[in-house]
């Protein structure tokens, strides 16, 4: 599995390498943006490692993905 840089390897390590994320490819536009509003609901709880991992993916996906509005 290829992650990006700038990602914690501890948070990292728990993305297993037999996910469904791993077998697919892409995602539709309806998929990206409730993939970004569940990143953007974990990355709103707190200050720990796993949302900081979550509003670094939601960063990524958002630039990446046309507004939902």
């Amino acid at each position: 599995m290829v992650v990006g840089t700038g990602m914690n390897p501890e948070v990292t390590s728990l993305i297993s390498e037999h996910t469904s994320a791993r077998r697919m490819e892409l995602l539709t536009l309806e998929e990206a943006h409730d993939l970004l509003r569940l990143l953007e609901m974990v990355a709103a709880e707190g200050q720990d490692e796993l949302s900081e991992e979550a509003q670094w993916f939601a960063r990524e996906i958002a630039e990446r993905i046309p507004s939902g509005n």
